[in-house]
């Protein structure tokens, strides 16, 4: 064989990923409030793409109607399809029909108001308000953090180094209230004697709330003792062997701190009230509500599955001005940027258009998979996969994948992730089919929730339960499900509603 440079032609075939096939992959993963933000940005960037406004609300309850147990009704084509064939260069004009079923109204809440207008027309696209009404948030005082609150406290108290002092534990406080820092060790770093932390730090202990620069649970909870004026030695020997209460060892603690049943009662009711973690209420981290992608209802004909337009943007590409640009006077490159804006917009549409039609696919057969649920509650929700439903809508797995993430689904039992109805499956007792193990837990958590305090089920018996209930489950399965959900133990159950009941 001959060693030396030479040509060789050869055919293969690859598929490649367009710019256009890649995102419009991405554009499935996206909930709405993130397609919100990726559509301002395509908006700044081609001038051909408009956002439609009151002229292009749509006319026709679009509504994709679900039978009580007829098949769905599919939607033609998928991402799959269109990367299969190859329709990323395409650019025919493609303007979405606003009458169509996947465009309906912003929400259930338009239903619920007269003809004088929509429910949701005073909404924004965020959920806020429109310009026209009033912000609510407006009115809510700015958030100030716990350092910023006890600086304030440190500055009306101390001053010159005691100021300089209190800045530096200030500052070592977590958000919990507690102090991380070692007093010898801060001592050593400003130059200062122990006494003289140590002294400030008193003054800290004062400060509001109660509790706070607290080196322990115990020290937090006698520093809340002594302002309510319960401090004495018996609470003192208490908070002292706060490891037996938790352990629930009441003849142990009685004997400690010198107390019959009743007072030992009366301390752990006092203690209830005390709050461990003090800093939290200075917490400026707001739980940002999940605003929901799909709505699902049942009306008379079935269940119907709506896309929350409210959040949900809405493209048109601008032909009129495209005309007025093409028909000036353009050399090469102008003419070239204009095609590539026409082409980019077009796709964007597609893509978008596609996008909802592949939700409402994916959505409608997981409502048929899971109608029971709907219906009935989470003791009725079956095992599911992603394969299942992706051999059932004739998609690729990782499609329906990329549909579920990020999205949420509202309906009248509440607000689900979609990706809460796929679970795995545990047997069933007469080894017919199987149950969903969000069912077991709901099974699991019910009969906790009904048990006797005098009879505290073990996890032994609890398997016995749901074997009765037709589910095949094994103890150590059970303690998984019983410790994800946050359930002690027999044991730890029964000390607590020991405690309970001591304290009521």
């Amino acid at each position: 064989m001959a060693l030396g440079p030479r040509l060789d032609l050869r055919q293969s075939q690859s598929l490649v990923m367009t710019p256009q096939l890649q995102q419009a992959i991405k554009l499935l993963a996206l909930s709405n409030l993130e397609i919100e933000a990726f559509v301002a940005g395509e908006l700044e960037k081609n001038p051909l793409l408009d956002s439609g406004g009151e002229e292009f609300a749509p006319q026709a309850d679009g509504i994709d109607r679900v039978e009580e147990r007829p098949t769905l009704a599919a939607e033609t084509g998928s991402s799959d399809d269109l990367i299969a064939q190859g329709l990323g260069a395409a650019d025919s004009p493609l303007d979405v029909d606003h009458g169509a079923d996947i465009f309906i109204d912003d929400g259930p809440a338009d239903r619920m108001t007269g003809a004088g207008g929509s429910g949701m027309d005073m909404l924004g696209s965020a959920g806020g308000y429109a310009e026209d009404a009033p912000d609510f948030d407006s009115f809510a005082a700015p958030d100030i953090s716990l350092h910023e609150h006890l600086m304030d406290q440190a500055r009306a108290a101390l001053s010159g180094m005691d100021l300089l002092i209190a800045t530096q534990l200030i500052g070592q406080i977590d958000e919990a209230g507690y102090l991380e820092a070692n007093l010898l060790q801060t001592a050593h770093a400003l130059g200062v004697p122990l006494f003289d932390v140590e002294r400030v730090l008193g003054v800290i202990h004062g400060f509001d709330p109660t509790g706070v620069g607290a080196r322990s649970l115990s020290e937090c909870l006698a520093l809340q003792a002594k302002e309510a004026d319960r401090y004495d030695p018996c609470m003192a020997r208490l908070l002292a062997n706060l490891d037996l209460l938790a352990k629930g060892a009441l003849p142990q603690l009685r004997r400690i701190c010198g107390v019959d049943e009743e007072d030992m009662a009366d301390m752990i009711a006092e203690l209830r009230g005390y709050d461990p973690k003090p800093g939290l209420k200075f917490a400026s981290d707001r739980a940002a509500p999940v605003t929901p992608d799909l709505f699902v209802r049942r009306t008379r004909e079935g269940w119907a599955i709506e896309i929350n337009s409210a959040t949900l943007p809405r493209v048109l590409i601008n032909r009129s001005y495209y005309v007025e640009l093409s028909s000036g006077p353009q050399d090469r490159s102008a003419r070239a940027w204009l095609a590539d804006c026409l082409a980019s917009a077009n796709w964007l549409v597609k893509a978008l258009d596609q996008r909802q039609k592949t939700i409402i696919k994916v959505a409608s057969e997981i409502l048929k998979q899971q109608e029971g649920f709907f219906r009935d509650g989470v003791a009725h929700l079956k095992p599911l996969t992603l394969k299942a439903v992706a051999d059932a809508i004739g998609m690729h797995e990782s499609t329906v994948s990329r549909v579920t993430s990020n999205k949420y689904l509202s309906c009248p039992r509440g607000l689900y992730e979609l990706k809460y109805f796929f679970t795995s499956g545990v047997a069933a007792a007469d080894g017919d089919g199987a149950v969903s193990a969000e069912a077991v837990k709901s099974h699991i958590k019910a009969l906790i929730a009904s048990e006797d305090p005098q009879a505290i089920l073990s996890d032994d018996t609890l398997v016995d339960l749901l074997r009765a209930k037709g589910m095949d489950i094994a103890r150590r399965t059970v303690a998984k499900y019983r410790e994800a959900m946050g359930i002690g133990s027999s044991v730890q159950r029964r000390r607590q509603k020991a405690l309970k009941g001591k304290a009521a």
